[in-house]
């Protein structure tokens, strides 16, 4: 089996020193070496965590295999308090359909089951260096590439099926920006990841019809709401609006506002 086979369910029978094998021989495979194993919390169980370190950037290990993706709206219900905040955006003519389940329904990805190989993700999203069509070149260059829109979901959602990677809800009234006092956003998640943590973020994959993590502060800035802007830290959020505007005549002097998360493949 290769190593890219890993899947996460098999990640997660792996004792200790299987970890430890596994962890070695795939930062031997990626030109990397191994900085932190270490393990949390996660679904019910222990979830093993590991970093490698190449060229003064850290990349964590994000199992594949057979993943479900996207958001079932039908198995979920909104909180009181995101109801009436939606319904204020709504009053303000701001939205893309009658109530907050048609508005999710343009933005969300839906549930699907698919396979994706296992790899290393950076830790932390990088901003670009130059226009969108220019990226995976210059990230092939330093033998990376971009994340598709499908493993990054996977990678930010670690097998969660909510609609945020920490759960269902969200704070209402209180900035989804900044260090803001709501802990679970600004922590890493399960693969160790600083991901969906801020509104302001924006995150591009090799998907150009998603964008990822954040909208670069444009739901914060044009009053559309709390629930709104929290939204765009949705784990299966691919904000089609903003995409749109980023690879259209616009984004062109716009693109510095946007970032990538750099993949490591395995061989």
């Amino acid at each position: 089996m290769s190593h890219a086979d890993l899947t996460l369910d098999r990640w997660r029978s792996f004792a200790l020193p299987d970890v430890h094998r596994f962890a070695r021989e795939a930062a031997g495979l990626a030109g990397a070496r191994v900085s932190l194993i270490d393990a949390v919390p996660h679904l019910g169980g222990p979830l093993h965590r590991v970093f490698v370190e190449r060229d003064g950037r850290e990349f964590a290990l994000i199992p594949g295999g057979s993943v479900r993706l996207g958001f079932d709206l039908d198995a979920w219900e909104p909180t009181p308090e995101q109801t009436a905040d939606f319904e204020r955006s709504l009053a303000e003519e701001y939205g893309y359909g009658p109530d907050l389940k048609s508005h999710l329904a343009e933005l969300l990805s839906p549930p699907r089951t698919l396979t994706l190989p296992t790899v290393f993700m950076a830790v932390e999203n990088e901003p670009l260096d130059e226009p969108p069509a220019g990226v995976p070149a210059v990230l092939a260059g330093r033998g990376l590439r971009m994340p598709g829109a499908d493993e990054w979901e996977h990678a930010c959602g670690a097998g969660a099926r909510t609609l945020f990677r920490w759960g269902d809800t969200c704070p209402i009234g209180e900035p989804s920006y900044g260090s803001g006092t709501f802990a679970p956003r600004c922590e890493p998640n399960a693969f160790g990841l600083r991901i969906a943590y801020d509104s302001y973020a924006a995150e591009l994959s090799g998907d150009r019809g998603a964008v990822h993590g954040g909208d670069g502060g444009e739901s914060v800035c044009g009053g559309y709401g709390d629930l709104w802007a929290w939204l765009t830290l949705a784990t299966a959020n691919r904000n089609p609006a903003m995409a749109e505007f980023v690879y259209g005549p616009e984004g062109e002097y716009a693109w510095e506002a946007f970032s990538v998360r750099p993949v490591l493949s395995l061989r």
